[in-house]
């Protein structure tokens, strides 16, 4: 790193929320906690029209996942994470300036093994960013997590960190700048699961969500482009509760369902990136077989949990099995989020049953 760069860290860590985005090239409305610019329409005229949307869908695909760990002695991993503003639909008609790494909410799965080396290379665009950046990761030993040390605005020369997974479990990432709260909102959060030395128990599929709240200067289902609402996030008062990024994106109606067969046994792991809200974790019509609480991989699992509160800033992990076929929904148990700000999602289950343990028409 250069000294200059160096340099400007300091002064980015140093001066608070609106110097440091003033230095990245920021300093306009959204910095000052008013998500609508001059040019647009008064708030009592209601939104400004949606924006062209970047990507099809914010929604990181939940079968993107890394392949378990395979190796028994310690390894290194070269790893480059990039940020991305892109413009996307929370759903349908309604688009939001998202903050993500690699594009997507939540951002990408790392796996490794517990002892194995990661050398992070971390990048911030000019041109696909307007605030500066960092990676807090919850499994790092080191000032921050790493935050320190990766802080840079839009422009900037790449940063790099090298660090030892030196316990296992599955642990949050998230950008930590002075204002993390609406970068994380805007889904600048994700995962890293570092794996026992043993490695993990078998299972036939394996899912990601990441859960968080979006504060807009819009109601749930107005059309238009939402700008980020500062005094909403302060009143811990959301527009929406999804899962990666979009409401209802795994849902029949206009989402895309996960799937899964009888017979098969599946693992979740279940980002709560908040900032703010506790995650009450629930599998309708079907219960968490094991569940590793707060991330614990090494603890021995709890057994047949219905729900359980995932606070934000930890991955849960947590598995059942599908004897019948049919729709399996998991929500936030603060139910108003999952039937009307947008926190469910459905593992759609085929095939026959493979226990007598449910008739529909007895």
């Amino acid at each position: 790193m250069t000294q200059s760069q160096l340099n400007r860290r300091h002064v980015l860590q140093a001066i608070g929320v609106t110097g440091a985005l003033a230095v990245a090239g920021c300093l306009d409305s959204d910095a000052q906690g008013n998500s609508a610019g001059t040019d647009e329409p008064a708030a009592e005229e209601g939104l400004p029209a949606a924006k062209t949307a970047d990507v099809d869908r914010i929604a990181r695909d939940p079968t993107d996942i890394p392949p378990p760990v395979d190796w028994d002695e310690p390894r290194e991993h070269d790893v480059t994470i990039r940020t991305e503003r892109v413009t996307a639909e929370i759903e349908p008609g309604v688009t939001f300036d998202y903050m993500t790494f690699e594009g997507q909410v939540p951002g990408p799965m790392v796996r490794v093994r517990r002892g194995d080396r990661v050398n992070l290379t971390f990048d911030v665009p000019e041109d696909l960013n307007v605030a500066a950046h960092n990676m807090d990761f919850h499994a790092v030993y080191g000032p921050g997590g790493g935050a320190d040390a990766t802080t840079i605005a839009p422009g900037d020369d790449p940063t790099q960190i090298s660090f030892t997974a030196d316990y296992a479990g599955v642990f949050i990432y998230h950008c930590a700048i002075p204002n993390m709260d609406q970068h994380i909102s805007s889904g600048m959060f994700g995962s890293i699961l570092v794996e026992p030395e043993d490695g993990l128990p078998e299972v036939d599929t394996e899912y990601y969500l990441g859960q968080h709240e979006i504060y807009t200067d819009g109601d749930v289902g107005e059309k238009g482009h939402h700008g980020f609402d500062f005094d909403a996030m302060l009143a811990e008062q959301p527009t929406y509760v999804v899962f990666n990024g979009q409401a209802y994106g795994f849902a029949p109606d206009g989402g895309q369902p996960m799937q899964a067969e009888t017979g098969e046994t599946a693992r979740v792991y279940f980002a709560n990136g908040g900032p703010n809200l506790l995650s009450s974790l629930h599998p309708i019509g079907n219960v968490w077989s094991r569940y590793y609480r707060d991330g614990d991989l090494l603890t021995e699992p709890e057994r047949n949990i219905e729900t359980a509160p995932v606070a934000p800033g930890t991955t849960a992990a947590a598995e059942m099995e599908f004897p019948v076929p049919g729709p399996v929904k998991i929500v936030d148990h603060a139910l108003t989020r999952a039937a009307r700000r947008g926190a469910l999602g459905v593992i759609d289950v085929s095939g026959e049953p493979t226990r007598d343990v449910y008739d529909e028409d007895p």
